[in-house]
């Protein structure tokens, strides 16, 4: 009898503890193995959905900056809208290419060859590409329709103009805290049971609010502020979606992903965090 309760007390134990940071780590290496399973048609299409779900961060923002009061305390607001795409693409299960600079990262440190190099790379390529024809498709549709009204249209050029007013190294350094976010909040969501909404929206707020380079979200504006002729191209690919890009994948791969693999492998004294 005494076995028995004492039995009950640690299963109670248990549950009322937070998991830890292998519990955490084998969860995401698991879906990371899911991922870099699943066939490239399939990956392509979930990204071009969520390269069309994130045009709606650009939406919320701005329709929240237009009918907004022009006060300093609007971007504290507007910014909530920021988070709206973000929340159609992860509870969606659609994927953002700044998902994936953890996600299949940590099968790639685990294993550490040139196959599971191949797959990362080929989902990377898929998601990266499926995201910003997503991205393209949403601007085009939003500068060349009357889906919105004009000074509605004109925020979001200026929400594109906000996205390349730095240089390349500005924008570099703040993709880099962009990713860095974005890939905690997936460290995060795996046993977030019923905060996972409230996660999502505050660490994404805080990205928007601060105005750091994501490559989706801000492609989608700097892309509707080229195809209504207030941008160049030229400028939008080599002074936001480059650097973005770049600052994304260092901020998650390497600040996310390889030292929480780190950290886990040394706390586990080599057993094998694939079981």
């Amino acid at each position: 009898m005494k076995k028995e309760q004492q039995a009950v007390e640690e299963q109670q134990v248990e549950e009322r503890s937070s998991p830890t940071g292998r519990v955490i780590y084998k969860s995401i290496l698991q879906e990371g193995e899911l991922e870099l399973e699943r066939p490239s048609s399939s990956l392509f299409w979930s990204a071009l959905a969520a390269g069309l779900s994130m045009g709606f961060s650009m939406v919320g923002e701005g329709l929240l900056n237009t009918y907004l009061p022009d006060a300093h305390w609007r971007p504290l607001i507007a910014n909530f809208g920021y988070s709206l795409g973000f929340l159609i693409v992860i509870l969606g299960r659609q994927q953002l290419f700044t998902e994936n600079t953890l996600t299949p990262i940590l099968p790639l440190l685990q294993r550490s060859d040139f196959r599971t190099l191949g797959q990362v790379l080929r989902l990377w390529s898929i998601v990266l590409i499926g995201n910003l024809i997503g991205a393209l498709l949403f601007a085009l549709a939003v500068a060349h329709s009357t889906a919105f009204d004009p000074e509605v249209k004109q925020s979001f050029a200026e929400l594109g103009h906000q996205a390349m007013e730095h240089d390349f190294g500005t924008t570099l350094l703040r993709g880099i805290f962009a990713g860095w976010l974005i890939a905690l909040m997936v460290w995060l969501l795996p046993l977030a049971e019923t905060a996972r909404v409230w996660i999502i929206i505050i660490l994404t707020y805080f990205v928007g609010v601060a105005h750091l380079s994501h490559i989706i979200a801000g492609s989608v504006e700097t892309f509707t502020a080229a195809a209504m002729g207030q941008a160049s191209w030229g400028s939008v690919l080599g002074g936001f979606v480059v650097p973005a890009l770049l600052g994304n994948i260092i901020g998650g791969v390497m600040l996310v992903a390889a030292l929480n693999h780190a950290q886990i492998v040394a706390g586990g004294a080599g057993d094998d965090l694939s079981e």
